[in-house]
């Protein structure tokens, strides 16, 4: 029997990444409480035009912008949430993201705070002050709305032309759900503008990165570093109808005795089952909690320059040991670094470079020579891929020495999908010659850290050459009912340590610091009589821009919370 959900009473962002391609557009805005009443007018009034989980277009229409509303624990002290509600919130939630900046690589773990007291220099103004010691609360922020638009389409035909060129501009409704906000704002409930590097923007934009594509400006499903994103966010039970959900877990879900299938809701979702077969713990009333989830919202600066000179210089390097030339080198490089081709083909699924140009020849996005396709039609084919569930069907146990994947790669720390159970066996099976297959290998070590990621790109809506200091980055929202169990643990554990993956102190190579570990390994296969080769150059490329964490409630909370209802007793 398929599992149901009261997807009227979830809000939307929970189950449905609103997607860069149907939603480019997004806005963030924060806001302080002054009063509390004011503060639940505000909640009041925005709760009424928040979108739901509910399905398009049988259950509900697909809005021009979506409306979604989460709250940090000071802002659910300052709605007068009562005491003994907020008490029973999870310890890390009512401490907020800045108390953990160690454990998360936000600052460097070997100096203490006392040593360096401005360890936030770098910070966005709006975040430097946000639940600051010594400033009584006066910069902290209550509340985030988002806002995530659709292209302006006006009426153009499904793949005209016109429909295409329209892309490139967002709705008219984000301007006008961003005028709604400010008449909302009073002395009681204020709108803080001090987003962005010189804390001068009333709200922090964000879009997917555009590109020319024959003339017409398409969303492409990169970040500022050129990888294909978002790819394979999980699936829990309830997520889709029950025929979408069965092609729509194929490598996004759990593998449990050879199949895929859909990971318990209460991963996701509080006041379901995880996992574990138990309810998430919950605050009194049970109600409060009840089809609401945890927020990390983070802002991640991308320092592209420094990226694309270590790349560069490792290229060359790693050219001369492999014996190839500097470009396969440079993709070789970039796809050992990530996980998956730029592109979006998995390495695991695609090891080698010329099979890689290969593939995306036979596909319809690359050229004879093997440059990519610039024209709208080899774009639609590469969407159609990286929206399909080939390009997230593939497993890490039959490579446990990475040949294919390196352990250490970006995607294998994120997500390790079967890499992890204990039962797997390392090493070559003499019967084949090749790495042990494992092919009952599960996600039993995995499915309860799996984490649900929104958000998009911000800075420049292209690729023109920029440096470390100029703005672009990306948004990340990781979602899920533990904070500490899932976004906290993988980013500890698997982003900033490597011991899991046999990597000792090395971190991630594309989100860890790498103030003092600058290594990442790719092995090779001893078949192909080519050296393993160490990349020893690695820089910090991603860094914390700030952000706090947030509970998303549902829409019944929400109502509780707006006319000021909640009853612990």
């Amino acid at each position: 029997m398929a599992y149901a959900l009261n997807l009227h009473d979830i809000q939307g962002n929970v189950t449905r990444a609103y997607g860069r391609f149907s939603f480019p557009f997004a806005r963030y805005f924060f806001f302080q409480i002054r009063h509390p009443a004011a503060g639940r007018a505000f909640v009041d009034a925005v709760r009424r035009e928040v979108t739901t989980s509910a399905r398009w277009p049988d259950e509900a229409d697909k809005p021009n912008c979506t409306v979604n509303i989460a709250f940090t624990f000071m802002g659910l002290y300052w709605l007068e949430v009562p005491n003994r509600t907020l008490q029973g919130m999870p310890d890390v939630f009512i401490s907020g993201m800045r108390s953990r900046a160690s454990m998360l690589g936000d600052r460097d773990p070997t100096i203490t705070a006392d040593d360096d007291p401005d360890w936030d220099r770098d910070w966005d103004p709006i975040w430097q002050g946000n639940r600051k010691e010594g400033l009584g609360g006066s910069e902290d922020v209550h509340i985030l709305v988002t806002l995530n638009a659709q292209p302006d389409l006006a009426g153009a035909e499904p793949g005209s032309q016109d429909f295409l060129a329209r892309l490139k501009n967002p709705h008219p409704d984000l301007e006008a759900k961003t005028d709604w906000l400010r008449s909302l704002t009073s002395d009681g409930i204020v709108l803080l503008e001090r987003n962005g590097k010189a804390g001068d923007a009333p709200f922090q934009s964000a879009s997917a990165v555009f590109d020319d594509f024959g003339g017409v400006t398409l969303p492409t499903a990169r970040e500022h570093f050129g990888f294909t994103d978002g790819i394979g966010d999980p699936v829990f039970k309830g997520q889709y109808p029950p025929a979408q959900e069965k092609t729509a877990v194929i490598g996004r879900g759990k593998r449990m005795g050879g199949d895929w299938e859909a990971l318990e809701t209460g991963e996701f979702i509080l006041g379901h089952t995880g996992e574990s077969q138990e309810l998430p713990p919950t605050a009194m009333p049970p109600e409060f909690m009840q089809n609401g989830t945890f927020m990390a919202y983070r802002k991640l600066h991308e320092n592209v320059a420094s990226f694309q000179s270590v790349v560069d210089e490792e290229a060359q390097g790693f050219a001369t040991s492999m014996a190839i030339d500097e470009p396969q080198a440079r993709e070789t490089l970039l796809a050992k670094m990530c996980g998956r081709w730029s592109d979006g083909v998995p390495l695991a699924v695609v090891p080698d470079y010329d099979e890689w140009i290969a593939f995306g020849k036979a596909r319809g996005w690359r050229n004879e020579n093997g440059s990519m396709l610039m024209t709208p039609d080899a774009w639609r084919k590469q969407i159609a891929y990286i929206r399909s569930a080939e390009a997230s069907d593939f497993r890490y146990a039959d490579d446990m020495a990475g040949f294919k994947c390196p352990g250490g790669a970006h995607m294998r720390r994120m997500n390790t999908r079967d890499y992890l159970d204990p039962l797997n066996a390392f090493g070559i099976d003499p019967e084949t010659g090749k790495q042990f297959e494992n092919a009952g290998a599960t996600h039993a070590l995995n499915k309860r850290r799996r984490i649900l990621r929104r958000g998009l790109p911000y800075g420049p809506p292209n690729f023109e050459p920029r440096d470390d200091a100029s703005e672009q980055g990306v948004i990340m929202m990781a979602m899920g009912v533990d904070l500490f169990r899932q976004f906290e643990f993988v980013q500890q554990q698997w982003i900033q340590y490597g011991l899991d993956f046999h990597q000792g102190n090395n971190t991630c190579p594309m989100l860890g610091r790498h103030d003092h570990h600058t290594r990442h390994m790719i092995p090779s296969d001893p078949k192909s009589g080519k050296p393993p080769y160490m990349m020893t150059k690695l820089k910090t490329f991603v860094e914390c821009r700030g952000g706090d964490y947030f509970f998303v409630p549902s829409m019944i909370a929400l109502r509780m919370i707006a006319m000021g209802i909640v009853d612990p007793t």
